[in-house]
């Protein structure tokens, strides 16, 4: 478990950073430890729209290493009681203030997230779905090979390559996505589906890929393969923090939805 400052002891959301993690459901977790799935199931980073198309049928639940070597990770995580609102707010949220925010997402990984830009984030007049856009979060974390500092470089939809058109749907009501800067760049997406009795939060992550003259782009050398330890890695991390976010996120939604 991380450690608090004496001033995050007395904030109080104090209470969730204090409570067992969620329990991981069994068969996510005998994904991790198993074998990586079929490379072919992966959806190539230029097919990334049908993602939000709902059109991708192949790994939903999972990691391996695509054929050109790119990393790859895949989970839905559903989330009873929690709204499309309640994850745009969290996505804004968790970034200013105190760091004990991030830190009781996943008291044994997060460190802090630091919003580059928290005036924008606070901003009462910036919607929900926009607080991520443009804003950059220095994060401190770790996915299981020791404490890493990095940026997360949030940005709109269509600055990272994906049709607009395709938001405000049924297959993709919201959505936040990045890309990380650091010794893993990756680009990120998670999508906010409404489905009965709540969210279905799903994920995918496209490693070695990054920003390059303004362009979503492979960032690995000509032949190199991102280790499966990398996307393994990520794949466990992932489960274990929706799954918890998901126990909190209805309550702590309530009781600090305006108080930034």
């Amino acid at each position: 478990m991380v450690e608090l400052t004496e001033e995050e002891k007395k904030l109080p959301y104090v209470k969730y950073f204090y409570r067992d993690l969620a329990k991981v459901p069994e068969e996510k977790l005998r994904i991790a430890q198993g074998a990586p799935a079929d490379p072919r199931t992966a959806l190539p980073l230029e097919e990334r729209n049908r993602f939000l198309a709902g059109t991708d049928a192949g790994l939903t639940c999972g990691f391996t290493v695509m054929p050109d070597g790119l990393g790859y990770v895949a989970n839905s995580t559903f989330m009873p009681n929690v709204t499309v609102e309640m994850c745009e707010w969290w996505f804004g949220w968790h970034s200013v203030g105190s760091d004990l925010r991030y830190k009781l997402w996943d008291h044994d990984d997060h460190y802090h997230a630091r919003a580059d830009k928290p005036d924008y984030v606070k901003d009462p007049h910036v919607p929900l779905a926009q607080k991520t856009w443009g804003v950059r979060h220095f994060i401190k974390e770790d996915i299981g090979f020791g404490p890493e500092e990095m940026y997360l470089c949030f940005a709109a939809p269509q600055d990272l390559g994906y049709d607009p058109a395709l938001i405000g749907t049924d297959a993709c009501p919201s959505l936040v996505c990045g890309t990380g800067e650091g010794k893993s760049p990756a680009l990120m997406t998670h999508k906010f589906c409404s489905v009965p009795g709540g969210v279905q939060f799903v994920s995918r992550f496209w490693m070695g890929v990054g920003m390059k003259d303004g362009k979503v782009t492979r960032l690995l050398p000509e032949g190199a393969r991102v280790p499966e330890a990398a996307p393994r890695a990520l794949f466990s991390h992932n489960i274990k923090e929706f799954t918890n976010l998901a126990s909190l996120l209805p309550a702590l939604y309530a009781e600090e939805k305006d108080n930034w």
